[in-house]
């Protein structure tokens, strides 16, 4: 099987997420099928249904994030240096527009780009892979031809 790369941060919030999931959700919905269950005839009975589709949910998510976080590849970002690669935190500026951006690349299950977090697979990142500072690089979005100058890069 494909190892998945991972920062410590993202293994980690993983990793409580799947705690959380074992220890507070499935013992609370395992409890409200329990009380629904009381109330009668089971055919009618939304509570019980509405349960059933959340234990459904929950033991899903449980069985997805136990799969990522048994082929998760934690890699320590500190230790990295040099040109952009995995764990990269990546200050860019628009060529078009003078606008600056930061991102780090992370892997497709921590990705978040309202926080800054870009999937190490998306055009963006596989452009940036590889440059160093200075470096021009040119992606194609959506909205057409984006042309970006790399200003900086840290490992942290």
């Amino acid at each position: 099987m494909e190892k998945i790369p991972m920062t410590r941060a993202g293994f980690d919030q993983l990793d409580a997420e799947l705690r959380a999931l074992k220890t507070e959700d499935r013992p609370a919905v395992i409890r409200a099928i329990a009380e629904a269950r009381e109330h009668g005839d089971l055919s009618e009975n939304a509570e019980y249904h509405s349960a059933r589709e959340k234990q459904s949910f929950i033991e899903g998510r449980i069985k997805e994030l136990e799969m990522i976080i048994s082929r998760a590849e934690v890699i320590d970002t500190a230790k990295l240096s040099g040109s952009v690669k995995f764990g990269a935190r990546v200050t860019l500026v628009d060529e078009d527009t003078d606008e600056e951006k930061t991102y780090m690349l992370v892997g497709e299950q921590e990705a978040d780009l309202e926080r800054g977090l870009l999937n190490v697979r998306s055009p963006l990142a596989r452009a940036l892979i590889g440059k160093d500072e200075g470096d021009s690089v040119d992606v194609v979005t959506p909205g057409g031809q984006k042309s970006y100058e790399i200003l900086s890069i840290r490992y942290e």
